[in-house]
């Protein structure tokens, strides 16, 4: 009997096999160009959302995943290419200098190159029960994991705590809005929405529920030091209004978006996103597009019986 597979499955199947392609560029260029822009081409993804996904997928960040794949190229290297000095190694392996494959070498066995190529097999065996003892505590702390194995692509993440949460693909407008710029952790918007209302409030530009207000991110916490995270604390006025100091104006694009409406408490955010990306958007035929990301906050939480938030997450997409 042919066995039938649903249209999510087989989308799931394109996001694994979009990181798969990653995964196998990074094993034969260890040398050459792995940088988030060029990864994210091979992925056919944006850079911004890249790294969500490959997380989800794989089970360790893009950045984690090369260190583990360098190193242990290197180290099948030491054992099988005994004619190749330590240094050519460290080169073939895309180390930028002696010194720093030293360091890593060290952190992932617990020892130097050296004495790894003088122990042989022996020291493979020390070093693989090691492994094996991590590997067997990780798996009784999540025995319900449907990885196949800590070096193969996980399935996408499905376990998440229960909120409410539902997604419409629909066409946003363009917001005209201005804005106050937070650089720092995400969760501190909150400080620039304070330095906004202040300014939009005795220009009578603050005026709910015809006034929006939203929070637009710029950069992947993925990636970005949390301290050079940048976002924009935004309020929809008229087209033309008169901005001064460190108040900005901007248009925040149209278009086609995934809008997932989620109530949530001031913990949930980072969650609600995984949910968009990770959960939702594998299965359902569209993929992130580069125009801006952000969040439409609905209610005040103050007002809410139990202070959650009531937000339109909005994700720009594009078919897949």
């Amino acid at each position: 009997m042919t066995r039938v597979i649903d249209q999510e499955e087989l989308r799931r199947r394109e996001y694994v096999g979009r990181i798969n392609r990653v995964m196998d560029y990074v094993q034969a260029n260890l040398a050459g160009d792995l940088r988030l822009e060029t990864l994210a081409q091979v992925a056919s993804f944006s850079p911004f959302h890249f790294h969500r996904v490959f997380k989800l997928v794989v089970g360790e960040t893009l950045n984690d995943f090369i260190r583990r794949i360098r190193v242990g190229a290197a180290a099948n290297r030491l054992l099988h290419n005994p004619r190749e000095s330590i240094t050519e190694i460290a080169v073939a392996c895309g180390y930028s200098s002696p010194s720093a494959f030293a360091r890593e070498f060290r952190n992932a066995f617990g020892t130097s190159a050296t004495q790894f190529r003088h122990g042989g097999r022996s020291g493979v065996s020390k070093i693989r029960q090691g492994e094996s003892k991590t590997s067997q505590a990780e798996g009784k702390k999540g025995e319900d994991s449907p990885s196949g194995g800590d070096y193969t692509p996980r399935d996408l993440v499905t376990r998440r705590r229960e909120m409410k949460f539902s997604v419409e693909v629909k066409q946003m407008p363009e917001w005209n809005v201005v804005y106050a710029r937070h650089i720092g952790a995400y969760n501190k918007i909150g400080e620039a929405f304070e330095r906004l209302f202040k300014w939009a409030g005795p220009r009578s530009l603050v005026r709910f529920p015809e006034t929006k207000s939203l929070a637009v991110y710029h950069d992947s916490p993925e990636v970005t030091d949390p301290s050079k995270l940048r976002s924009d604390a935004c309020l929809t006025v008229p087209s033309g209004t008169k901005v001064d100091g460190e108040i900005g104006t901007m248009k925040i694009p149209g278009g086609l978006f995934a809008v997932a409406h989620v109530e949530i408490d001031m913990t949930e955010f980072g969650e609600a996103w995984d949910k968009v990306i990770g959960e939702w958007m594998p299965k359902s035929g569209y993929q992130p597009d580069n125009r801006m990301c952000y969040e439409l906050y609905l209610n005040d939480p103050d007002t809410h019986p139990q202070k959650k938030w009531i937000v339109d997450i909005c994700e720009p997409v594009r078919p897949l």
